[in-house]
């Protein structure tokens, strides 16, 4: 019989109960902390091997700073620093001196300020566009109809490039910001170091996608409806 597919995220106990907590928590059928403790032996064995040790370690210690009154119980505890401020000092914590900032060119603007306040904590930056090398879209098989702006040259988005680009500058950790979906996943099949996101992409809502999901039940109440 097939072990049944994990789905934590409609998990029907609450957090304070749940097996992946406590030792003696509750657990669903589908849960994966329950079914693959063969894959968590083979996780930690992963975690505790060369340099990952050290970069979950650091990353376990950012998420506690993350927060602070946590010596007033887990009730009292509220964040402390925004994720542009943790990323800076999660690479202090690793010694990166260098850092490439992946971007859209949409965010232009925010990422020149994004660049400044990197290199005024101490960085060493390496900025790349989206639109890098200048390759038109007809290289994908675009039509003129679906370009952003059709009758009009285009060129198109190369995180592959953006990657190579980051590899051959010997970046220690990249940053993206506000890169398409799709994009995004390319560069990080291709990127060699490390790689954070600052923010994701989401045109209409300001990058913040989650805004569509608070409001759930009011304006963005069709996504109940298959789209």
């Amino acid at each position: 019989m097939a072990t049944p597919q994990p789905q934590c995220a409609i998990c029907p106990y609450d957090w304070s109960d749940r097996f992946c907590r406590y030792d003696q928590g509750k657990a669903p059928p589908h849960c994966p902390s329950l079914r693959h403790q063969d894959l968590t032996a083979e996780s930690i064995t992963a975690i505790r091997t060369g340099d990952v040790r050290e970069f979950a370690r650091q990353a376990s210690i950012q998420e506690g700073e993350g927060y602070c009154n946590r010596e007033k119980g887990y009730g009292a505890v509220r964040p402390a620093k925004p994720r542009i401020v943790e990323i800076i000092e999660f690479a202090r914590r690793m010694n990166y001196r260098k850092v490439a900032l992946v971007f859209c060119v949409g965010l232009r603007r925010e990422a020149k300020v994004v660049h400044k306040i990197f290199e005024t904590e101490g960085l060493e930056v390496i900025s790349i566009a989206c639109k890098v090398g200048r390759v038109p879209k007809e290289t994908l098989g675009l039509s003129e109809a679906q370009k952003v702006a059709p009758g009009s040259p285009e060129s198109m988005c190369n995180p592959i490039l953006q990657a190579l680009i980051a590899n051959r500058h010997q970046s220690q950790f990249n940053v993206l910001l506000g890169l398409c979906v799709g994009h995004d996943s390319l560069f990080l099949r291709y990127a060699e170091a490390p790689c954070t996101v600052l923010a994701v992409k989401d045109r209409l809502l300001g990058h913040n996608p989650l805004a569509a999901v608070y409001q759930y039940e009011s304006y963005y109440r069709y996504l109940k409806e298959k789209l």
